[in-house]
């Protein structure tokens, strides 16, 4: 006989874990594609590496606009409604990409705007559930699971891109990974709820152990937006986040072309080998979430933790890059890239969880302000990678400003950032 104990054990804070993750796994699948089918359309629709620089950077310049946006329409109306919304939204420009490629370079652009709009709510509107839903004591946890969908997702995309690609064509890798927004909905209207008090399932244990952590956050509570920008552990959160995601953009969207160029990959070698990096990002990250966790619960401040695992991030991945440049061999490539964002993983149990510790009742709005310094580099370092590249015909000069940028980041945040509450 079976044994069904477990799910008589099953909380329900865990379904609203599982179903963002998978939002966000969708989310970078249907932003990485791209990176992979870039390379055939490209060929068919001869753009320089300038224009496909702008291509892959659009997609930025809606993510970024929704950040705040999303983080004060998931306050007010619930992350539920919100975070559904979206996803339909950007799969649905998904699906329309390779029409509005074919229409012309105009209209794919738009079209990369409008995804990334789509795509922009998807991390605010998950933080306000994770404020409702989350204790304390598993924030970090939480967080780094919830982050795993995201180079999960890449994996999945570069990967399976390539073969779609091989065997049928680039305009199928859209019409494929958008029709995945469709069925992740069915399971969001049934299992998932913006707080926990409206679902009928929670047992009071649960609800006694969510709200037991947390001070009592109202409906509809002032956001203070002024005490965003005028305290100095802020600005530098938000200038951290800016170097954390200037490395992580760069390989998002230039690593399949890197070792393609560099290392004379094919569409389907350069694929695979640019998810070797992001399967590393998933392990190191989780490891990182268990340690920050059990580093405060021994009785570390916050302020360390976060500083110490930020440190890590930014300080090793800038190492990786700069050894990347000596590399000649496309084995000792993949693995500095793996050890570029493996170290660059710590970083997620550092600045995004820090909100939460900075500003608890207002975690998805002040991360939205984050987010959106976090997603200038979307638009920056792609861009000016396909610059670079352009005029320097390598890829290491954009390597190295990744590496200073990010050394800037590790400093600021050693002196200037916090652990405490400094927000009502």
């Amino acid at each position: 006989m079976f044994n069904f104990s477990f799910f008589t054990h099953w909380q329900q804070r865990y379904n609203i874990t599982i179903l963002c993750t998978v939002a966000l796994f969708i989310c970078f699948i249907d932003r990485v594609n791209i990176s992979v089918a870039i390379l055939p359309m490209q060929a068919e629709f001869g753009w320089n590496d300038t224009v496909k620089g702008m291509v892959l950077a659009s997609f930025f310049i809606g993510y970024m606009l929704m950040q705040i946006v999303g983080g004060v329409l998931a306050s007010k109306f619930g992350g539920k409604v919100v975070l559904g919304s979206a996803v339909i939204f950007w799969s649905i420009f998904t699906i329309l990409t390779p029409i509005l490629a074919m229409a012309s370079l105009p209209m794919l652009i738009l079209g990369r705007i409008l995804l990334g709009l789509g795509e922009g709510a998807s991390v605010p509107s998950a933080y306000s559930l994770f404020k409702h839903w989350v204790p304390k004591s598993e924030q970090a946890r939480t967080i780094t699971i919830f982050s795993s969908g995201a180079p999960l997702g890449t994996i999945v995309g570069l990967v399976a891109s390539g073969w779609i690609i091989n065997h049928y064509d680039w305009a199928m890798v859209f019409y494929i990974f958008g029709s995945l927004g469709f069925i992740w909905i069915i399971f969001w209207l049934l299992f998932a709820y913006s707080k926990p008090k409206d679902n009928p399932n929670i047992c009071q244990q649960e609800l006694a152990l969510i709200y037991s952590e947390k001070e009592e956050i109202k409906q509809h509570e002032p956001v203070p937006w002024k005490q965003f920008f005028n305290k100095a552990p802020v600005l530098a959160l938000f200038y951290t986040a800016f170097t954390t995601q200037w490395t992580l953009y760069l390989f998002l969207a230039w690593l399949p072309s890197y070792f393609a160029d560099v290392h004379g990959f094919s569409i389907t070698q350069a694929g695979l080998s640019s998810a070797a990096p992001w399967l590393t990002m998933i392990i190191m990250m989780n490891v990182a979430g268990i340690v920050s966790d059990k580093l405060i619960k021994s009785g570390k401040s916050a302020g360390f933790t976060r500083k110490l695992v930020q440190s890590i991030g930014l300080f090793g991945s800038a190492l990786f890059l700069f050894l990347s440049l000596y590399v000649t061999e496309p084995m000792m490539a993949v693995i500095c890239t793996c050890g570029a964002l493996g170290a660059l993983s710590f970083c997620y149990s550092g600045y995004t969880v820090n909100p939460m510790d900075i500003a608890p009742k207002h975690s998805e709005s002040l991360f939205g302000v984050v987010n959106t310094a976090a997603t200038l580099p979307g638009i920056l370092a792609v861009a000016v990678t396909g610059w670079l590249v352009d005029v320097t015909n390598s890829y290491n000069s954009a390597f190295i400003l990744a590496a200073v940028i990010s050394i800037s980041g590790a400093l600021v945040f050693i002196k200037y950032g916090t652990g405490k509450k400094i927000i009502d």
